[in-house]
């Protein structure tokens, strides 16, 4: 009877501490990233009242007596299933895909979370907002005026820079493409002006200076009289002050070049070749690429007193190529410039997260720049993790060291920005549950009171 009065008591108690992580997960059914715990049991230690004996010639064996002495709590397992996502429009809100955390930072103590409700202080670093833990990643780099991002190195705070700079570019690299129509008149000797105008294609661009000024630039095309498969271009920045611009173009230099160039297309209407003023043919396969330079206005001479010049690329495209490249084909003319690399100085309006944790800096001036990525963190266990609170786990002996690494890699799941993923618990399991476990109280009550029953029975025999 002393057995199962404890049996009871060790029932009573481990239903209890079940109970109250049913109510802890129902507690947080809408805590961001939550994941529910779950108790499994087992039972205790059993008294053995006689063991087992082996066969013997005579009789069969004899199996163990054992009265067992109650119930324990085995384990308390954090089920880290998915959550579903929950779209809020935010862009500093993270969801996880998949497995891996966040790591964050506490001055030197390292934390984890699947909570990705961040935000930015005043400083532009990214934060959890509730707490101030400073959320890890790597910052891009600018080396050699290209953007580097190491994600080997040590993960660091990642900071937004609201309202930076991003200085203005110098025009690099022109390309043309597009087509020079094959029944373009040819502009003869003593041709009117109104015949210029129709045996002349005209095409403009915007380029830019160091200083991020604006410049047009003019690319006039004509043909060459009796040569069919040859048109002159004319190239001008700034045709209104062709004086003081001074434009050159030629195969590899502008000196001692003019302001013009031959292009030559086979009979197929592809691009063929191209000879500078100075007489310099062109590359016989690959790209074809023209230097360009002009004097930049209101700046400084260079230490010989000559105006400061400026240089690009005006890229035509592929020799023996009918894409991205200059054509001659009888169909309308449409040859343009489609691309070119310069801007002027512009202030980080925005930002944008990936579904790689890459954050992005949208600016004025109509650039993206990388800004930095976001870390994630997985481990051999992660259920050995243990919980810190405001959401968070740290590292335990049993949950094995953090593996940081980016989004997809290694097992790490992805991002999705402007979505936060929900708590895992089920409301319906957690009911389930609640009624099971009251009902296994109150057996256990039951068992005490019926241990109690017979024990007042034993005592009242003697009177």
């Amino acid at each position: 009877m002393m057995r199962s009065l404890y049996a009871g008591v060790s029932g009573l108690q481990n239903h209890q501490t079940r109970m109250d992580v049913i109510g802890n997960n129902i507690a947080n059914v809408n805590t961001t990233g939550f994941k529910r715990g779950r108790v499994n049991f087992q039972d205790m230690i059993s008294q053995q009242l006689s063991g087992a004996a082996k066969p013997t010639v005579e009789v069969g064996g004899v199996n163990p007596k054992e009265v067992g002495l109650g119930v324990t709590t085995a384990s308390i397992d954090t089920v880290f299933t998915q959550g579903n996502l929950e779209s809020t429009g935010i862009a500093t809100d993270v969801a996880i895909q998949g497995n891996g955390f966040f790591v964050m930072k506490d001055g030197e103590q390292t934390y984890y979370t699947r909570a990705g409700a961040f935000g930015v202080d005043k400083n532009g670093t990214l934060v959890n907002p509730a707490n101030g833990m400073r959320v890890q990643g790597w910052m891009a780099k600018e080396l050699n005026g290209e953007t580097v991002l190491t994600t080997a190195a040590s993960p660091t705070d990642l900071v937004i820079p609201i309202g930076a700079k991003d200085p203005a570019k110098a025009t690099a690299n022109v390309n043309f493409a597009c087509n020079l129509d094959k029944n373009t008149p040819e502009i003869l000797q003593g041709a009117s002006a109104a015949d210029i105008a129709k045996g002349t294609w005209n095409t403009e661009f915007k380029v830019y200076d160091s200083f991020g000024n604006t410049h047009n630039l003019a690319v006039s095309f004509t043909r060459v009289p009796g040569n069919p498969n040859q048109w002159q271009a004319n190239v001008q920045v700034d045709p209104q002050n062709a004086d003081q611009t001074q434009t050159r173009v030629g195969l590899g230099t502008t000196d001692g070049v003019q302001n013009t160039f031959l292009v030559n297309f086979d009979n197929t209407g592809t691009l063929q070749s191209v000879t500078d003023s100075a007489g310099n043919v062109s590359n016989p396969a690959g790209n074809i690429v023209l230097q360009t330079s002009f004097n930049v206005p209101q700046s400084n001479p260079d230490a010989q007193g000559n105006p400061y010049r400026q240089t690009f690329n005006i890229d035509l495209g592929t020799i023996g190529s009918q894409r991205n490249t200059v054509t001659q084909s009888a169909a309308k003319s449409s040859t343009k410039a489609y691309a070119q690399d310069g801007y002027t100085m512009g202030y980080l309006d925005n930002f944008k997260i990936d579904s790689t944790g890459t954050i992005t800096g949208v600016y004025s001036n109509g650039t993206n720049r990388t800004i930095g990525q976001i870390a994630l963190a997985s481990f051999a266990n992660q259920g050995g993790l243990e919980k810190a609170g405001d959401s968070t786990y740290v590292e335990s002996n049993n949950s094995g060291i953090a593996k940081i690494g980016e989004s997809g890699v290694a097992g790490n799941g992805s991002m999705l920005a402007g979505a936060l993923e929900m708590s895992n618990v089920d409301l319906t399991e957690q009911f389930t549950d609640m009624i099971v476990t009251q009902r296994g109280f109150q057996s256990n009550a039951k068992t005490i009171q019926t241990a109690d029953t017979l024990l007042e029975t034993v005592l009242s025999l003697k009177r």
